[in-house]
């Protein structure tokens, strides 16, 4: 299993101050930022779009973090040379908003940047598979997408620990609840990229969120006694 790969969602921050914010998460701890980028299309909420992203990459050079970009978007092609020229690492689309993921994880990939597909809550697990291979990262929603805040779905975690057994070396995220009272679920089923929004970005202390996040899955790895 992967280490540990901790993503505050900025959609948690304060937007009015986001390079602060960001780069405050950073400094806690953070591995990368996670950035939800929703069409009101494909979920029924606006956030940021390229433009954004770009201001925010001037903002924090690459280097200094990894944008995680999550496209809750309808016709994710549409997208993909923007957020590469605006910074994106890591392109992840819905596996529910196309039509051929094959051909858009070529397109994520020839733009220079990693590809992730995502799946809703009722999407099977075995979706995947038949492109897995040329995925980076699979995204297992432990909320239905397109608010923050939302509470965590236990019944999610059979479709981690699905993924986690037939691929033990691949990074599987889970978005959505994460915090301090549902990391040991996340972690038991095998999720190794963590998404945590309000659980870091209001929290008194986030490095000290941050490091218990880490901490918990990373004891995952260590052979049973």
């Amino acid at each position: 299993m992967p280490e540990a790969k901790i993503a505050p969602s900025i959609l948690a921050s304060d937007f009015a101050n986001l390079a602060h914010e960001c780069k405050r998460v950073i400094k806690c701890g953070a591995d990368w930022l996670h950035v939800d980028i929703m069409d009101g299309h494909f979920v029924p909420n606006l956030t940021i779009g390229a433009p954004v992203v770009t201001c925010l990459r001037g903002a924090i050079p690459q280097g200094e973090s990894f944008f995680d970009c999550h496209m809750m978007v309808a016709e994710p092609e549409r997208w993909v040379e923007d957020f590469a020229k605006a910074g994106g690492n890591l392109y992840c689309f819905h596996y529910e908003a196309t039509k051929d993921p094959v051909a858009l994880i070529k397109q994520i990939k020839a733009a220079g940047m990693k590809a992730g597909c995502a799946i809703k809550p009722a999407t099977p697990a075995d979706v995947v598979y038949p492109f897995v291979d040329q995925l980076d990262m699979v995204l297992v929603m432990t909320v239905e997408p397109g608010f923050g805040g939302q509470k965590f779905m236990h019944e999610c975690m059979p479709k981690v620990q699905q993924l986690r057994s037939r691929y033990p070396d691949l990074d599987i995220e889970v978005d959505g609840g994460l915090g301090p009272a549902t990391i040991g679920a996340a972690a038991d089923a095998g999720a190794n990229v963590i998404v945590a929004g309000t659980g870091v970005f209001l929290a008194k202390d986030p490095a000290e969120v941050i490091a218990l996040l880490r901490q918990t899955v990373n004891a995952k790895q260590l052979p049973a006694a």
